[in-house]
């Protein structure tokens, strides 16, 4: 094992591994350091990978303090979070400038619902499963396409009362098919 000393001599004179190496040693430390100046996470990360290609091309001027460049990676990331954070204000300065013009509505909602909707008309179908297909044939026309007892009939080419008795049967297995799966809503 290196001592940072080695790491720093070796950086200095262009040696990758003593890169890695101070990489593998205070990446976390320098992350947490980047977290806290930031308070982002991915704000973070952006500047962890920043300051250890900052140091790279500053490897030079590399140096120990008590017998650790981490004094010196750290001086580094402050810079650096200093430099995101002012490069973030501005450009949000500059985005508040830009006139509003229309306000997009908030679809979460509607995509929730349409989640609702999918989830309950999976319920319905499988319970359609259950039926007769004649009894999901007049449930299809009647109930869903608007039919009336007469158009269903004329449709299916039987007589009205065997919609109506036909229909009712429907609903109300349907409706008992659907009973346990409305308690898991």
């Amino acid at each position: 094992m290196h001592t940072e000393a080695e790491l720093v001599a070796e950086l200095r004179e262009g040696g990758s591994f003593a890169l890695g190496e101070l990489f593998d040693r205070h990446a976390d430390r320098v992350y947490n350091h980047c977290f806290r100046r930031t308070g982002s996470w991915d704000l973070a990360e952006d500047a962890t990978s920043a300051v250890f290609l900052e140091l790279w091309r500053a490897r030079e001027r590399a140096r120990l303090h008590d017998d650790s460049a981490l004094p010196w990676i750290l001086g580094i990331a402050t810079n650096v979070c200093h430099n995101l954070n002012r490069k973030r204000r501005r450009h949000l300065r500059a985005v508040s400038r830009i006139p509003r013009y229309d306000i997009v509505p908030d679809h979460s909602d509607a995509v929730a619902g349409r989640l609702d909707d999918e989830r309950r008309m999976a319920g319905l179908l499988e319970a359609l499963d259950e039926l007769p297909k004649r009894d999901r044939e007049l449930i299809a026309l009647v109930a869903w396409s608007g039919l009336s007892y007469e158009q269903a009939a004329a449709s299916l080419e039987i007589p009205v009362g065997t919609v109506r008795s036909r229909l009712s049967r429907a609903r109300r297995r349907l409706a008992a098919a659907m009973t346990p799966q409305i308690g898991k809503e």
